[in-house]
Formats: structure tokens, C-alpha cells, sequence
């Protein structure tokens, strides 16, 4: 299991955001969740830990980060045709470490089930979504629902 990451071409911003979401606590949340959902730890790009082959049925998505652990449920060569999605992932991870990381799920959950009721889509309308780039994480913008006025 990769912990840390020592390896020469990690950035500066990338080793403080390691930091940061190991001492908020969201890298080891992530890290707790791969081993129930039992992953096989590796490196990332970026100082991040990819957890590969993840087998719980939530949340639905191909991939979905927690701290500086990506959990990953497609396969590496779906994931090589796919490098945009490391990306957007990579991008949570930063949020994470901006938001306190624990406090991000909160955040996050609040965020989906907003966007959830403006459009019937969790990722839509959801900021965090949306500044990880909504097409990089496979997701396609839907609009605004139209609310029809009760009639008395």
C-alpha cells in the first residue's frame, strides 16, 4: 500500500496537497474505504493513490476520489482511454484539500442533492462537479427543470 509518495516528478502543489489531505484525514477515509471495497493499491499521477478494482455497488460512478485516493472501478485500459478522468479526479482531490476534507463530503452530498432537485442530475449543478469539469469526469450537463405551479 502507497501511503506517501516518493517518487522524483511529483510537483511541489501536488506533495502539499498529500500533506494536507493526510492531516485533514480524507486520504486515510479513502484509504479505509478502498480496503472494504477491496482495491489494489498503486501509484497515480500527481502523488495520488489509484485503488483499482473497487467492488462496492456506491457510489455508481467508473471512479470517485476521497482525499488523495482515487477509487477506480473500470479496468486499466478503460482508464487509459480515459485520461481526462484522472484529471477531474486530481481536481477533487485539490477540493479536498481546500475543504477540509472530511467537510467536503458533507459539502459534496449537500451540492449533488441541490443539483439533484434543479435538474434530476447530482453532478449538474453541483459546483464541485463542475469546476472538476463535468465532461473530464464523463458527465454530460442537463438543464434546469421547469417547475409547474400548483393549481388551486
Amino acid at each position: 500500500m502507497i501511503i506517501w509518495s516518493q517518487e522524483a516528478g511529483v510537483r511541489r502543489q501536488h506533495r502539499v496537497r498529500q500533506v494536507v489531505n493526510w492531516l485533514n484525514l480524507s486520504t486515510p477515509i479513502g484509504l479505509l474505504i478502498g480496503v472494504i471495497g477491496r482495491v489494489r493499491f498503486g501509484r497515480g499521477p500527481d502523488g495520488l493513490i489509484l485503488g483499482r478494482r473497487y467492488r462496492l455497488p456506491i457510489p455508481p460512478a467508473p471512479a470517485f476520489t476521497v482525499g488523495n485516493v482515487v477509487l477506480v472501478r473500470i479496468d486499466d485500459t478503460a482508464l487509459a482511454r480515459r485520461p481526462a478522468l484522472l484529471a477531474h479526479e486530481a481536481r477533487h482531490a485539490t477540493q479536498y484539500a481546500w475543504f477540509l476534507g472530511p467537510v467536503m463530503l458533507v459539502l459534496y452530498a449537500l451540492t449533488s442533492l441541490w443539483s439533484w432537485l434543479l435538474t434530476g442530475d447530482p453532478a449538474s449543478r453541483n459546483p464541485f462537479e463542475r469546476h472538476a469539469g463535468l465532461a473530464d469526469g464523463g458527465y454530460t450537463e442537463r438543464p434546469v427543470r421547469r417547475w409547474r405551479r400548483l393549481r388551486r
